[in-house]
């Protein structure tokens, strides 16, 4: 039996809820998925359409090509998905899952934009986690931050 997920965006006005992934994890080192997630790569896992759904609120979307559109909170700016219209999925951003450590990658691809910094992980200094060398300030910070929590709820709103 495929394990249920549920996931949605930093702000908890979107969430959703995927019955089972396919085996396609993956992160993509293509320029438009840099542009569309401000970040290295997009991290992405595919839902079938028949077992995902929303659960709370409705996506914006971007046309980021003429088949392909890519989702966000129009309030917070999580990135949520990549959809192509040939597809018979949704390719969700494996961050936005609430046990995203869960999905483990299958593959890259998109190597032609692959940046060299990917290179400079295993070389660059480790400065500690914030709640072991800093916790009155991560105390400070969890008291004070907006962000929705790592599970499904049914009346919590941001702060702000």
């Amino acid at each position: 039996m495929p394990k249920a997920r549920s996931g949605g965006c930093q702000c908890g006005r979107i969430r959703f809820r995927a019955e089972s992934l396919r085996d396609n994890s993956h992160v993509c080192h293509c320029r438009m998925c840099q542009k569309a997630t401000g970040n290295f790569f997009a991290a992405l896992v595919g839902v079938p359409y028949t077992d995902f759904q929303w659960t709370r609120g409705t996506p914006a979307e971007f046309n980021s090509s003429e088949k392909a559109r890519r989702g966000f909170c129009r309030d917070c700016g999580t990135p949520l998905y990549y959809r192509h219209e040939d597809n018979q999925h949704i390719s969700m951003s494996i961050g936005a899952f609430d046990d995203p450590a869960s999905i483990p990658l299958n593959f890259q691809l998109g190597m032609e934009g692959r940046l060299p910094q990917m290179d400079q992980f295993e070389v660059l200094d480790d400065f500690g986690s914030t709640e072991d060398d800093m916790p009155e300030e991560a105390a400070r910070i969890r008291a004070s931050n907006n962000q929705h929590p790592d599970q499904d709820t049914e009346d919590w709103t941001p702060k702000a």
